[in-house]
Parts: structure tokens; C-alpha cells; sequence
């Protein structure tokens, strides 16, 4: 097992286990099981309809397309390792931004940090479109596009006030909800196991009959391409179990906790995603999930008749809430981490007594409303890119901070340093190197935005000197 505080009374908690009161700080109040909420309220989203159906269309084998959720979840636990120790070693509020920082200065850390948040509030954005969709197809009232918008703006504002006055409500609403989705989607899976027995087989046989040719499994090259395709795409399903690490300074003793809650994170996502497809695939047959979009709606449909279409989308709402929610509390942390360090504009830095960044939270509500009022599918596809990087510059990071500053205190040390840690840092780049391949296009425009984004940061670091020195004076 990993060595944590608790067990080696050589590596100390960088923080007390005593929460702080102080009026206008984060306060130090959450605990593992925020930990594992806000990352399974991120990671379990709109993904799980979309990728099962991408994945089968390339890899039309139950085995094939198993092997590639087992190797995303095994490239997810090395990277866990690392961030488990980087989280622990530097338990700050405001996600991966802290270590880049640290470790590479703070331009690598303005990358992070500005491609973070826009991505965050993209999702926002995202996500509340597809509840505004969910609703609008279960209840007419809401059907339409600008009444899509306008939901879509009510639920991120919504969920922005419920957690405006404090830390406390806001981990409570994200314990609830994630509470709940896990439970939803638990009697999904049962209900598929339970009640849907001999529904593939049927729909085999009735595909066999009307002539319907079986999917071809790719060879050679083209089945290279489309394990590497299925991959990806569990790496960037899965991605969201880290969601503690937004949360250092307020994660009660996070040199014991942060690793664990880190952990049991991946193991629940993990865990609900292959309950899921082995669902799904109980009751369709291969060739129905293949390229279908609503695969897990389709089952639902075939379990509980007509009233499926009804119990899915009402499950993916509630799973969608938790998103939000999730997505909020995040994007808040990380401007303000950057308004902390100088690295943006100061005032994003003031926290309410109850320990909620508001102007930080205000900001990413509104870019998130952004989002959602306009299209920026391009942006999104594009900050996917710096997704991939963010990842690589922390491993990276890993390895120079273990070198620089070989004394720092660190309470969970990373399981098979440095083979792990290179394994994963290899794995991003080669994850970053087929993305770039897939997608050229965006691929130019992001490092056109790399390019494009020093400027934006000396001007904002700038701005931010200029506000401490009138302070001082």
C-alpha cells in the first residue's frame, strides 16, 4: 500500500486537522466523502451516453471493447499516483494550476490554470444545454430553442445562488445529488439484470432473420487506430476523479485524506462506468449500442417499455444537476488560485465568510451562461487539447520537484516513482499525440491560442502588480 501520514508517523500533515474559523478564508470543513462527491458529480455526466456508442461502432467485440475501458482505468490509476502525491505534498485550493506553478513558473501555471477554468465553464455551459434538451423532451413547455437556452441559464444560475452563501451548503447540495445519481443509476443497473434477460438474444435472432449482416471487428492497422480511438475516449470519460484536488486548503488534514479520497474516487467512477456498459450490453445487442448516441436510453426503453424514454432522461437530469454543481465549486477555485498568486485580477481573490470565492464563482457562472447562450463547439474541441497538456505538465512537474526540493514534506509518496511516473507521462504524450492527429485543425488553432496567450498574462500579471503596489501605498 502507498505510505499516507497515518501509517508512518514520518510524514506529517502539511495542514492540523482542526478546521479555520477566520472570516473570509477557505474554510478548512470538507472531509473524503466531499471528495469522492465532487468527483464522481463531475466525472459520471453526459459522457456515459455518447462513448459506449462511439467506442462499439469501432470495436464491435464485447472484449475488444471491455480491454479498452480496463486500459483507460489503468492509465487513470498511474496518473492517480502521481497527482496523489502532488495533491498531498501541495494542498492548495485550485486544482492542477498549484503544481505547474510551482514547479515550471508562473507562465506554465497561467496555461493550466486559464485553459482549466475556460474548459470548466465550457462544460457548464455544455451541460446545461443537455439538461435544457433532457427537459424540453419530457416536457413540452420547455421544447424549443430559445426556451432550451433559457433553461439551460436558469439551472448554471441556479446552482451558482445555492451554493453562493457558503462551503458548507454547497458540499451539502453535492453530497445530495451525487447520493442520488449513484442511487439512480444502481436500480438502472439492476433493472437491466433483472428484467431484461433474454433481450439481446431475442434481438440477435430477430436481426439473423431479417438478413442484417454482424459488425466486422477491424484488422491489422485499422484495428490499431480503433483501439487507440477507444482509449482515448475512456481517458477523457473517465477524466474527473482528480476533483478533490481543487479543494487543498479546504479538505480537513489533506495529507492523509487527499490520496484517499483521490482513490476511492477513481474506484467509484470506475466501477459505475463498467456496471454500466455490462448493463447496457445485457439487454442490446452489439450492433444496437454501435454508433448509437442513446444507447443507455435505448435499454431503458427496452426494460421499462414506454415509460423508459421518460425514466432515462429523468436520470440523466439528476446526474446532469450534479455536474453543475460539481462544475461550479471547481471553476470558482481555480480563478481564485490564480487572483491569489497575482496572476489575475485581485478582486477575484475575496472570499464571503461562510468560504466561497464569489466573484471567483460569479465569473465562472457567467462565462458558463456564455456558453450555453452561444455556440463554441470549436473552443470546446480546442481547450480539449490543453485537457491532455495539463496532465503532462504535472507529471512533469513530479519528476522536477522531486529533484528541486527533495526535502519537501510529502505525506502520500507516489507508488513506483519514477516508472510510474514516466509510464504515465509517455502515455500522455502519446495521448496527445493521436489527438493532434485526429483533429489538425484544432490542433493549429490551439497552439495559435498558446501563442496568443502570453500577452493575456503579462498584461493580467500587470494589472495585478499595479493593485498591490497601490494597496501598499
Amino acid at each position: 500500500m502507498p505510505t499516507t501520514s497515518d501509517s508512518n508517523p514520518n510524514y506529517p500533515s502539511v495542514h492540523p486537522a482542526h478546521p479555520r474559523k477566520d472570516k473570509g478564508k477557505l474554510l478548512q470543513i470538507l472531509g473524503v466523502g466531499f471528495g469522492i462527491a465532487v468527483a464522481v458529480g463531475n466525472a459520471i455526466s453526459a459522457g456515459i451516453v455518447r462513448t459506449p456508442g462511439d467506442i462499439a461502432a469501432r470495436l464491435p467485440n464485447h472484449w475488444l471493447f471491455f480491454v479498452v475501458w480496463f486500459v483507460g482505468a489503468f492509465y487513470a490509476l498511474v496518473s492517480a499516483f502521481q497527482l496523489a502525491e502532488l495533491g498531498a505534498a501541495i494542498p492548495k485550493s485550485g486544482g492542477q494550476y498549484n503544481f505547474s506553478r510551482r514547479a515550471l513558473g508562473d507562465y506554465a501555471g497561467f496555461i493550466v490554470g486559464w485553459s482549466d477554468w475556460l474548459s470548466t465553464c465550457g462544460t457548464t455551459g455544455a451541460v446545461g444545454i443537455v439538461v435544457g434538451e433532457y427537459l424540453g423532451h419530457m416536457f413540452p413547455t420547455f421544447d424549443g430553442t430559445q426556451r432550451i437556452k433559457i433553461t439551460a441559464v436558469t439551472v448554471i444560475v441556479l446552482f451558482a445562488l445555492l451554493q453562493w452563501k457558503s462551503i458548507s451548503i454547497g458540499s451539502k447540495v453535492q453530497n445530495f445529488t451525487t447520493v442520488l445519481k449513484g442511487l439512480v443509476f444502481f436500480i438502472m443497473v439492476i433493472a437491466c439484470f433483472t428484467l431484461g434477460s433474454g433481450m439481446r438474444y431475442a434481438s440477435e435472432a430477430a436481426a439473423a432473420a431479417r438478413g442484417i449482416p454482424a459488425s466486422i471487428i477491424p484488422a491489422g492497422a485499422a484495428l490499431i487506430t480503433a483501439l487507440l480511438f477507444g482509449i482515448q475516449a475512456t481517458i477523457y470519460t473517465y477524466d474527473g476523479w482528480d476533483g478533490v484536488i481543487y479543494f487543498g486548503d479546504e479538505i480537513k488534514n489533506p495529507g492523509y485524506l487527499v490520496p484517499r479520497a483521490i482513490f476511492a474516487s477513481l474506484f467509484s467512477v470506475v466501477l459505475i462506468y463498467l456496471l454500466i456498459n455490462a448493463a447496457v450490453l445485457y439487454v442490446l445487442p452489439m450492433n444496437e449500442v454501435a454508433g448509437n448516441n442513446f444507447s443507455l436510453g435505448l435499454a431503458a426503453q427496452r426494460v421499462f417499455g414506454p415509460h423508459g424514454d421518460f425514466i432515462f432522461r429523468s436520470i440523466m437530469v439528476v446526474a446532469l444537476f450534479s455536474s453543475l454543481n460539481a462544475l461550479h465549486l471547481m471553476g470558482a477555485r481555480v480563478i481564485y488560485a490564480m487572483s491569489r498568486d497575482g496572476l489575475f485580477f485581485r478582486a477575484v481573490s475575496r472570499i464571503n465568510k461562510g468560504g466561497t470565492p464569489t466573484i471567483g464563482l460569479l465569473l465562472s457562472a457567467l462565462v458558463g451562461v456564455a456558453f450555453a447562450v452561444f455556440s463554441f463547439e470549436r473552443v470546446i474541441a480546442m481547450l480539449a487539447f490543453f485537457f491532455v497538456t495539463n496532465y503532462l505538465l504535472s507529471f512533469t512537474s513530479l519528476f522536477i520537484l522531486r529533484r528541486r526540493e527533495p526535502d519537501m514534506p510529502r505525506p502520500y509518496c507516489a507508488w513506483g516513482f519514477p516508472w510510474t511516473t514516466a509510464l504515465a507521462l509517455l502515455g500522455s504524450l502519446g495521448f496527445l499525440v493521436e489527438a493532434v492527429r485526429e483533429d489538425r485543425a484544432n490542433s493549429i488553432l490551439t497552439l495559435l491560442a498558446l501563442a496568443c496567450s502570453y500577452p493575456v498574462y503579462r498584461v493580467l500579471k500587470m494589472v495585478s502588480n499595479q493593485t498591490d503596489r497601490a494597496a501598499t501605498q
